[in-house]
């Protein structure tokens, strides 16, 4: 009997501390808010860019499932399931620009992505302040250039009748080459196109994981008699593997987006079999012939690949120890 009355006082002594709880909660979340309004105020234009243009275009993708007609709108329209998966996978062309799309992705893997690695290496290794502050100003300017100036510019490289290039090669009695026509070259000049725009940007993050590490480390070594690769080996890199593999993720999550504009700029009759990707049908086939769920599908596609390469190489990553998104 004396245990009854003990119990209900403890039961009305802790019944309010959940809401009082909650209570403190809202103030503080009201009082951070208001402490941070101007910091909030900044990033509200960058929440409102994503909340359009990413996660209410979302509601949308039920299209895919769709025959959708403008005329009837999403609620209208009757459904096909995946009837336009099928028409999709069953196209003549879906090898052709998944070909594409996984070799220019693959080679940018491999050799884009290290590229601002190494850079940033190199930079770190500069002692003069001055001569480093100049090279970052000038191999970041690419990354302000749009694709269609970096278009003209390589133009004015490698046209037949009036590229730089060839005209060296008629100065010295050569053969000229037809370089923007030619499908063996095609892959390659995207590749180096987007390492010469996007190399110099790439080092920021690269460059801000280098000096995170520990100058005390780089002390020892020196003392240790380490030399400079040595040092670049056991110290740098292994400080900048968290972030290497972090970026490394993400980039497989982007394998099925080659980028339309760069290759739509550079795509011509010559190359079309090589250059032709899942964007670049997208855009033909969604936007020029108005096919909206058809496309909407091939994007559902890209990013449902896209999730599985991110969350499967963030589990390997995990299995090995290594950091991981999340």
């Amino acid at each position: 009997m004396s245990s009854q009355p003990t119990n209900i006082a403890a039961e009305r002594t802790a019944g309010p501390a959940p809401r009082v709880r909650a209570r403190a909660s809202k103030r503080k979340l009201w009082s951070d808010l208001k402490r941070d309004k101007y910091l909030y105020l900044l990033a509200l234009p960058g929440l409102l860019f994503f909340l359009i243009f990413k996660y209410i275009p979302i509601t949308n993708l039920v299209i895919a499932f769709q025959d959708y007609s403008p005329y009837f709108g999403v609620t209208g329209s009757p459904w096909v399931g995946f009837e336009h998966f099928s028409r999709f996978f069953a196209n003549e062309d879906f090898y052709m620009l998944l070909r594409n799309t996984l070799a220019i992705s693959f080679l940018n893997l491999l050799f884009f992505f290290p590229a601002p690695i190494i850079l940033s290496l190199m930079l770190n290794e500069v002692r003069n302040s001055v001569l480093k502050r100049t090279v970052q100003s000038l191999i970041y300017i690419p990354h302000f250039l749009s694709w269609v100036l970096i278009y003209g510019l390589t133009f004015l490289m490698f046209s037949q009748s009036e590229g730089l290039v060839n005209k060296l090669l008629v100065a010295m009695d050569k053969e000229t080459v037809d370089i923007l026509s030619n499908p063996n070259y095609f892959w390659g000049l995207l590749t180096a196109q987007s390492i010469w725009k996007e190399v110099g940007w790439g080092t920021i993050i690269f460059l801000a994981a280098i000096a995170g590490i520990d100058p005390q480390l780089y002390e020892a070594a020196v003392m240790d008699g380490a030399g400079r690769m040595r040092r670049i080996w056991h110290i740098t890199l292994p400080g900048m593997r968290n972030v290497i593999m972090i970026l490394f993720i993400l980039r497989l999550g982007t394998i099925m987006d080659t980028g339309f504009e760069q290759i739509y700029l550079m795509m011509n009759s010559a190359v079309t079999h090589v250059a032709d990707v899942f964007d670049t049908y997208v855009y033909r086939i969604g936007i020029k012939q108005g096919e909206f769920s058809y496309s909407t599908a091939i994007g559902l596609f890209k990013s449902v690949v896209g999730v599985i390469l991110v969350v499967t190489a963030n589990k390997v990553a995990k299995r090995f120890g290594q950091d991981s998104l999340y």
